[in-house]
């Protein structure tokens, strides 16, 4: 009886090594899984690494806005270039150019100005803020009104401002390529 019962119990012990392990059919099944979780992972990191660039663009044009608005309220005419704002930020950082382009020329009678954010390169999206001065009719009391734009597409084409508002809701970006994104 014991050595019946040694032999099965070393049979037991021989199965179990050759248990041991994976067979190869199922480490590919492994591979291809990890391979398809990464195909559809990777562009979802990638497309949240660029939107983190954009929001730079976002608070550098946003606060461009406020500083026209302030500087007008200061001065009585909107600054010229990024320098006069006082923000202490940079024209270019590394992932986009800023500065200032007027509808018309920067004087007293200059009545929409907008603060650009022009990606470098061609993965990030453009932004216009635009600041334009509200005159209700029969009054000679001066508003200021401020409007961001993003443009639909990823560009690094610089955009372009209206010479007139189309909207007061829009400040005149330019509906066929961006869109607003804050009023």
């Amino acid at each position: 009886m014991k050595t019946e019962f040694k032999a099965r119990f070393l049979q037991h012990l021989n199965q179990k090594r050759q248990d041991k392990g994976f067979t190869l059919i199922e480490l590919l099944v492994v591979i291809i899984i990890i391979g398809i979780l990464s195909a559809i992972a990777l562009p979802s990191f990638l497309n949240q690494a660029n939107k983190a660039k954009q929001s730079e663009a976002k608070q550098y044009a946003g606060s461009m806005n406020r500083a026209q608005q302030a500087n007008f309220a200061e001065s009585g005419k909107f600054g010229s270039n990024v320098e006069v704002l006082g923000l202490g930020i940079r024209t270019q950082t590394e992932n986009y150019k800023y500065n200032v382009i007027p509808a018309a020329g920067i004087d007293e009678n200059t009545t929409q100005v907008g603060n650009l954010a022009t990606g470098i390169g061609t993965v990030l999206k453009s932004y216009i803020g635009s600041v334009a001065l509200l005159v209700p009719p029969g009054s000679v009391d001066k508003s200021s009104t401020a409007v961001l734009c993003e443009s639909k597409v990823a560009t690094n084409t610089p955009p372009t401002l209206a010479n007139t508002p189309a909207t007061p809701a829009t400040l005149g970006c330019d509906n066929t390529n961006y869109t607003v994104v804050s009023k």
